[in-house]
């Protein structure tokens, strides 16, 4: 059988650590206020973890624990060491620029609502699309009554802006 299919993992089996959202190469690591408290928050969450799973009694099950979570860690703390704060409220609010908060109306069907963000912060369940995805690529430089082409499943849709909001 293979070992995908088993739920326990051997003690010397490599340790796989997840990737972070990718950020292209060259590109600063803009984030909000909210995105980098979120990744300190998300810091002090693995160090409590680490220092519960020092106290694990199996010996090779804390090893590959501890492993996972300190990579886990210095690949975080290499992001929060790249951030760069972009204050929304320090942004152009005539001008759709990193941490706006877009309401874009579309020639038919609901309104769609969109922030830029961190590509750490995004989450595109709560309308949170990182500054790097083409959606927002499309938005930036624009105000209130221009036109926004997006791509989706559905074809080319057009939208106005009819709303900036810098509020975090």
């Amino acid at each position: 059988m293979s070992s995908a299919f088993l739920k326990n993992e051997t003690a010397d089996a490599p340790v796989v650590i997840p990737a972070r959202a990718p950020l292209p190469p060259g590109v600063t690591n803009y984030v909000t206020p909210r995105g980098l408290a979120l990744l300190r928050q998300e810091l002090a969450d693995l160090e409590a973890e680490r220092g519960a799973t020092q106290h694990d009694p199996d010996e090779s099950e804390r090893s590959r624990k501890l492993a996972l979570i300190n990579g886990r860690v210095g690949a975080l703390n290499q992001r929060i060491a790249s951030a760069s704060v972009v204050d929304p409220a320090n942004q152009p609010h005539t001008e759709v620029r990193f941490g706006a908060t877009v309401t874009l109306h579309p020639k038919k069907g609901p309104d769609r609502i969109l922030t830029i963000v961190g590509v750490d912060e995004a989450d595109a369940t709560h309308g949170r699309v990182a500054f790097t995805a083409p959606i927002a690529r499309a938005m930036q430089g624009k105000h209130i009554g221009d036109s926004v082409t997006l791509r989706t499943m559905k074809g080319e849709e057009i939208y106005s802006v009819t709303v900036i909001d810098y509020v975090n």
